[in-house]
């Protein structure tokens, strides 16, 4: 991430024993306890964004990879039945998972998804090749998507980061597009534990 993208630092009385950040397009929030002392907001902000970068590495596919991972869990859990045309990342998405146009078998990720779990990523992805069968989300729909075993899971997670991000943000939303991709919203990316006489209430400040 460039080194000059905005940081936004919040404090919170009820957080005590934990610093958690997250990415909100091109900025990073960062989450911490409100008695921790200046230096201590600093050195935990620098520590967060070299996680979050760090997790970022390892948990980003690329286009290519993403497409060759759509297929193989088209093959693995829908018969190899879904067969996507183009798979993506697309930086503009604010109010969806993801997105995809039948018509054309293309399927959109937005790129607030890189740094999730990849459990997180599949799930998204066998959300939109279930699109390419059915449009809406209806039980028939929810059958194929059930075929995926950490639906639960990925969906906990989901809300999860919506919550964290102070949005009100659905997989149930419309995300068929016949013109172009949709958007949703940021996720939570890392939490940590800080030491424990932050957790007791004290402070160097």
């Amino acid at each position: 991430m460039d080194s000059e993208a905005p940081v936004e630092v919040r404090r919170s009385a009820k957080r005590r024993s934990t610093v958690s950040a997250y990415r909100d397009g091109e900025r990073t929030v960062v989450l911490i306890p409100a008695r921790m002392s200046r230096a201590e907001e600093r050195k935990w902000v620098a520590r967060m964004l070299e996680r979050l970068a760090t997790q970022e590495v390892r948990r980003r596919p690329s286009d290519r990879v993403l497409f060759a991972r759509a297929h193989e869990l088209s093959a693995r859990f829908l018969n190899g039945a879904a067969d996507p045309t183009t798979v993506r990342w697309v930086g503009n998405q604010r109010h969806r998972w993801g997105s995809c146009t039948p018509s054309d078998r293309s399927i959109r990720l937005s790129a607030r998804l890189r740094g999730m779990p990849t459990y997180v990523i599949d799930y998204v992805l066998i959300h939109e090749l279930a699109h390419l069968f059915v449009p809406g989300h209806g039980p028939q729909f929810w059958q194929l998507v059930s075929r995926y075993p950490k639906v639960e899971r990925a969906r906990g997670y989901l809300e999860g980061a919506a919550a964290a991000a102070g949005l009100q943000l659905s997989d149930e939303a419309d995300d068929i597009d016949d013109a172009g991709p949709g958007e949703f919203g940021p996720a939570r990316l890392a939490d940590e534990e800080v030491p424990a006489r932050l957790a007791d209430g004290k402070s160097d400040e």
